[in-house]
């Protein structure tokens, strides 16, 4: 790269860097198939160090045509961790009781980071983070599911014929599955049918296997439950 100005070289590689880094990461969130994935996180880096580059260099003409001006670099940088959360929170969806896309909203904002540091040449800094991240997202959940033992709730949705049987009896049928009641709500159903239902929201938790097809079965075996579902 003889041919391009010192300055320009360095800009160069910390943004091809910023790339493969960031890129590095949203490649395991697309493989998972989360909301945002390669794109996502290699535009996010690209950004973030571009902003740092902008901090470090882009006012270098303005501070020497006036000597006493004063400049903070540590202003853009701190505007790009603050608003990168806005793009975090479109990644998390809440259904039921459930709160999925934290990781990938964290993840965002951890290759913000990254390319931050190596928008400001701290390349050790973002490899170090780089393949800690990476590690954490591949492994960390396996050994959670080895070492903490999370209990397992999950919304079950039954809908009865209204006034044929009792919400009691729905909890009690739902219990011999081998399912621990532990919300009950009620709420109004409608079909194109002549007869009422009501649909009977159960927090339940489930065993450490999950509910199994069998349980389903049972369940729709009564002669008064019309639908069962999670």
């Amino acid at each position: 790269m003889d041919f391009l100005p010192d300055y320009w070289q360095v800009m160069t590689i910390r943004l091809l860097l910023a790339a493969i880094f960031c890129g590095l990461i949203g490649l395991e969130r697309e493989v998972k198939g989360h909301p945002a994935g390669f794109r996502t996180h290699l535009l996010v880096g690209i950004g973030s160090c571009l902003m740092m580059l902008l901090s470090n260099y882009g006012f270098e003409d303005f501070m020497a045509a006036h000597e006493n001006a004063r400049m903070d670099p540590a202003r853009l940088p701190a505007y790009v961790v603050s608003g990168i959360g806005f793009l975090g929170a479109g990644t998390i969806l809440v259904h039921g009781i459930k709160v999925k896309g934290l990781t990938t909203a964290a993840s965002i904002w951890v290759v913000a980071g990254i390319g931050l540091v190596v928008g400001n040449g701290m390349y050790y800094a973002a490899i170090l983070a780089t393949v800690v991240v990476i590690l954490s997202l591949l492994f960390l959940n396996k050994l959670e599911g080895v070492f903490i033992n999370k209990p397992n709730v999950r919304q079950l949705n039954i809908v009865i014929e209204n006034k044929s049987i009792s919400i009691k009896k729905v909890v009690e049928l739902v219990e011999r599955q081998r399912m621990s009641v532990e919300k009950v709500s009620v709420e109004d159903y409608r079909n194109n049918r002549d007869r009422d239902y009501m649909k009977v929201v159960l927090m339940v938790k489930t065993p450490k296997e999950g509910v199994s097809p069998d349980m389903f079965d049972q369940l729709n075996e009564h002669d008064h439950i019309y639908k069962v579902y999670t």
